[in-house]
């Protein structure tokens, strides 16, 4: 049977938080000119988060470079550890800390008992695991949910995401650790099924749903997917985990109250949302560099930080990932088309504070 979202109550932990829904922006990586961590400025990202708003933080996935767990870099602790010391000590309310998982099933575990020592609340599971079969990627999963509860990830091709089956995604709910799946095929046929496949799981009522699609941020949150047909269940995307809520995440929290309001049955703000989401697409495409195909992914959240001095510059573990020709001037263009998207003033009157 058929019912309307029911606005979220206050949440009495972090996981509680997660099945409610809230916004989650994929932590970038501060680094100075010698391309070293700027401890001052990773925790005033960390600090930018929590004042907008933000029920939690992603860290160690692909917006914090996955380069920081190479030997030669050695990072991935002191990343993670400097977010989840800055919310423990300066998060007045329940903040969800989600560790990036990455590799075969051992780097997983491992990567998992080190967010569990640093408190993290959960692991988002990166598919990007050559050579394995959907029944390896399971058995990952289990292997890891064994530490920490688990968040599934349907990750486009174009940056290295496969095709994963109907099947998979409903054994992967059935996991009694899994807690929510982000959906990001950037595919709205792929969205569909993975919904679909979710609501087929028996344990389908405990597995949130949060849209990881930049490309479609608004369209998934306000669509109410109809399940098995008529006289089916209703699911919405609870929330969102993405990398475009890396940047303008002021505005991001205000968009998912007045995402709950619409659905609520708020007729004219709905209208109004459905106009304003392809003006926060097209803000995405320059972030993400879609013309110069995800190159300039990364450099693009941080000419947006850099702007704001949040950052000091767009600098990335590998020097060759550098803003694409006529990104910056992209940007430029959609910030002055479409300046409700910005947080430029909200950022402007607490920077001094937070880089403290």
């Amino acid at each position: 049977m058929t019912h309307p979202a029911p606005a979220p109550a206050a949440a009495v932990d972090p996981l509680g938080l997660l099945a409610e829904g809230t916004v989650i922006p994929a932590h970038p990586l501060a680094l100075d000119a010698g391309r070293r961590l700027d401890e001052r400025r990773q925790r005033a990202l960390t600090r930018y988060y929590l004042a907008s708003g933000a029920g939690g933080v992603a860290v160690g996935v692909h917006t914090t470079q996955f380069e920081i767990r190479e030997p030669s870099v050695g990072l991935l602790r002191p990343v993670l550890e400097l977010a989840a010391e800055t919310v423990e000590r300066e998060a007045d309310r329940p903040v969800l800390r989600i560790a990036g998982a990455c590799g075969y099933t051992a780097q997983a575990v491992a990567e998992a008992e080190l967010a569990a020592e640093l408190g993290y609340d959960a692991v988002l599971l990166s598919p990007r695991v050559p050579g394995a079969d959907e029944a390896g990627l399971l058995e990952r999963a289990r292997a890891v949910g064994e530490v920490l509860p688990v968040i599934g990830f349907y990750l486009q091709e174009a940056v290295g995401g496969r095709y994963l089956s109907p099947s998979f995604w409903s054994r992967l709910a059935d996991i009694p650790s899994v807690v929510a799946v982000k959906t990001a095929p950037f595919d709205r046929y792929r969205t569909a099924e993975v919904i679909d496949a979710i609501a087929r799981s028996d344990r389908a009522g405990d597995v949130a749903l949060y849209t990881g699609n930049d490309d479609a941020i608004l369209t998934d949150l306000l669509t109410p997917y109809l399940t098995g047909g008529d006289g089916g269940e209703l699911r919405w995307f609870a929330g969102g985990l993405l990398g475009q809520w890396a940047v303008w995440t002021r505005t991001a929290v205000a968009l998912l109250a007045e995402v709950r309001r619409a659905r609520a049955g708020d007729h004219a703000l709905t209208v109004d949302l459905l106009r304003r989401a392809p003006q926060l697409t097209e803000a995405n495409a320059a972030v993400f560099d879609v013309r110069g195909a995800f190159r300039g992914c990364v450099p693009g959240v941080h000419e947006v930080l850099r702007r704001q001095g949040l950052l000091a510059g767009t600098w990335c573990l590998d020097p060759a990932e550098q803003l694409s020709p006529g990104q910056a001037e992209e940007l430029t263009r959609v910030c002055a088309a479409h300046p409700w998207v910005t947080d430029d003033a909200f950022v402007a009157e607490h920077l001094d504070d937070w880089l403290r």
